[in-house]
């Protein structure tokens, strides 16, 4: 049984938590500080510039302990702060308070060891170990490039700002899970900060001093998944289409979209649904093609679309939505008249900048608008017999925003967990939930009770580890260890822009990596007409194919690891320390991950690379397109395009699974 451990010290205590120290106080090291700070956030298209101003931060001298409440004191602070210890469902829960309100930052500084690990911190895409670096927990664009040593980065930043950095994420957590097996998890929703910085110390920063922190300890990676998503829930099974061959994502109306889906059959593409996200319609733009956020039927673009639905009966037809709605629209008219849109100080709608369009911002807090716009998902989008549906953005909230609910400096970090909950519950009210699946790309605290599926957001059509495909699997890695368990990505790629042009090479490494990932869905990308696509021509089609029907013979081994998922948190894509405690499942590649608990799958990430070093955990794993046996260690493996070395333990019981689908 797991229990806290109090001990007093001279000058200060140590807590441990199932044996491992996580706080250590003195007069000399405080666990425990405050601050006074002033910030200043602005935004222009989600990228936020957050600038903090701490005037003041004092370490707090501990006083005395009544009960499992700890007091702390400081000559400048009125009537001192409580720490309240709570052991609760295996979990150690500690609350501050302080009722002194001229106070309104807080750090907590944890125990660490030089040689220590952690991840976690929600999707990130630029690192699995997040030691050595400070994230700051805020949801906004991903940015373009995501590294300021890059010329894409620099371009954009120098276009529009939005240039993004090693940090920015659409689905930002404040929490980690640390090597020394135990998480912890802030439930805040204020701007926080994770500090990896230092060797002897992690570092948890909030703009609020009225705190909740959870602490989880175990024996195993699994062990502890187990509770993380026992405290913030988990995800409900995928259902099969979902898992099936190809998602083709098209656009243009209904006779492309037929001819294309058509076209890919024909040649042999197993496709499970067609996702058409301008079924509302689009509009052009710098940027490339965008859509009409309106979100109604367009039936002179899409005609007969309802038919279509209805008599395609093999495939499942999808389409998109986000929480925005464009000026003009039929749907914005609604919304202003019944005042159902987030507004200024000043009282009036808070109308803003998407892209030369501006768009209001319903008011999620707002019971009627919430209830009003689960009525246009489950009128507009299921009612239209739509399977599924991209639930985009969710992290334009400005800060200075007047809602219901309170401010958007507050409310900010909640926005895309408010937004999941609004599509999941339009789900279930239809009686839908197993049927149908949404996707989004912004999450937060809480996303993991209500999303049915993440998917990576919009990496640039290139190789680069921050923003490119290997960032897809850090980025599925770290949020599967965040306690959210389904990750997906775009086929290929998304964002277009400067000299970046998607090529066949990635594309069909794309496609290699994506087969072994829950679900495998393509994209146009932001510039359609500018990068190579699945359909052009009989190369790209026959990989397609190929890799569509080996999902499809995945499915039943994919359906029993989503099932974990949902029954245990574990996550479908794995890092390889899930079942090694040996330092080079930390260090040696982190481009390669277990799908489930018996495949082991090492994407070709680099251009032109014909052969992988990778590195296996301990035991026999068989190489699935020959059958040669692996033992665990460093290797050098051939991966010619077409075969990416893959791996299936020798003991599998999934072993005669793996050897038919190697004939594929």
């Amino acid at each position: 049984m797991q229990v806290f451990d109090w001990k007093r010290e001279e000058e200060g205590f140590v807590l441990s938590w199932d044996g491992k120290t996580l706080l250590r106080h003195s007069d000399e090291q405080a666990a425990l500080f405050l601050g006074r700070g002033d910030e200043k956030i602005s935004m222009f298209r989600g990228n936020f510039d957050i600038r903090d101003r701490v005037w003041q931060r004092i370490p707090l001298r501990f006083e005395k302990q009544e009960g499992d409440t700890l007091h702390f004191a400081h000559p400048d602070l009125r009537g001192g702060l409580t720490l309240r210890m709570e052991e609760r469902d295996g979990l150690l829960h500690l609350y501050t308070q302080t009722e002194d309100r001229r106070w309104n930052r807080l750090w907590l500084r944890l125990a660490a060891e030089p040689d220590e690990h952690v991840t976690g911190g929600g999707e990130q895409f630029s690192a699995l170990d997040l030691r050595g670096k400070i994230y700051p927990i805020w949801t906004r664009e991903q940015g373009v490039g995501r590294n300021k040593l890059t010329e894409i980065t620099r371009l954009a930043d120098v276009s529009d700002g939005g240039g993004g950095d090693y940090h920015t994420t659409f689905f930002p957590q404040p929490g980690f899970v640390s090597s020394r097996l135990y998480f912890a998890q802030l439930m805040n929703y204020e701007y926080a900060e994770l500090d990896f910085a230092e060797a002897d110390f992690h570092e948890i920063g909030v703009w609020s001093t009225q705190t909740h922190f959870v602490f989880g300890a175990g024996e195993s990676y699994p062990e502890l998944i187990e509770k993380l998503s026992g405290l913030l829930g988990r995800q409900p099974v995928l259902p099969d289409w979902a898992m099936r061959g190809l998602w083709l994502g098209v656009q243009g109306g209904t006779e492309r979209a037929v001819s294309l889906e058509k076209r890919c059959l024909e040649h042999g593409v197993d496709l499970s649904a067609v996702w058409i996200q301008d079924w509302e319609g689009k509009r052009v733009t710098s940027f490339g093609k965008r859509l009409q956020w309106d979100w109604r039927w367009n039936p002179e673009m899409y005609p007969g679309l309802d038919r279509v639905i209805r008599e395609d009966r093999d495939i499942a037809w999808m389409g998109y939505i986000n929480p925005y709605l464009v000026q003009g629209g039929e749907l914005f008219r609604e919304a202003a008249e019944q005042g159902f849109f987030v507004r200024r100080a000043d009282g009036s709608d808070y109308l803003f900048d998407f892209g030369e369009f501006d768009c209001g911002v319903v008011d999620l807090t707002m019971p009627e608008a919430f209830a009003w716009y689960k009525g246009v998902i489950r009128r507009n989008l299921i009612g239209m017999g739509f399977k599924g549906w991209m639930a985009d953005f969710g992290e334009y909230l400005p800060a200075d925003a007047v809602c219901h609910g309170g401010s958007g400096l507050s409310l900010h970090n909640e926005w895309p967990a408010l937004w999941a909950r609004c599509n999941r519950e339009a789900v279930e009210e239809s009686g839908k939930l197993g049927e149908c699946v949404f996707f989004m790309r912004a999450g937060a605290l809480g996303s993991q009770k209500s999303a049915t599926l993440i998917w990576a957001g919009d990496q640039c059509v290139d190789w680069s580890e921050d923003d490119g495909l290997p960032s897809v699997i850090t980025a599925a890695l770290t949020l599967g260890m965040s306690g959210f368990g389904l990750h997906c990505s775009d086929i290929g790629g998304y964002t277009t822009l400067f000299h970046l042009k998607r090529d066949e090479e990635l594309l069909e490494r794309w496609l290699e990596f994506a087969c072994f990932t829950p679900v495998m869905r393509s994209h146009e990308g932001n510039r359609p007409d500018s990068n190579v696509q699945l359909y052009d021509n009989d190369r790209t089609l026959a990989a397609a194919a190929r890799w569509s029907r080996v999902h499809t013979a995945l499915l039943p081994y994919l359906r029993s690891c989503v099932r974990e998922n949902a029954e245990t948190g574990a996550p479908v894509m794995r890092p390889l320390f899930w079942v090694s405690q040996a330092e080079e499942a930390w260090q040696r590649d982190n481009f390669s991950y277990l799908l489930g608990p018996d495949l082991l799958v090492c994407p070709v990430v680099k251009p032109g690379e014909a052969e992988r070093s990778l590195w296996l955990p301990e035991g026999d794993w068989t190489l699935l397109w020959t059958g040669e046996t692996y033992h665990g260690g460093t290797h050098s493996v051939s991966a010619p395009m077409g075969k990416p070395p893959v791996f299936y333990r020798a003991d599998s019981s999934w072993s005669e699974l793996f050897r038919e689908i190697s004939a594929l």
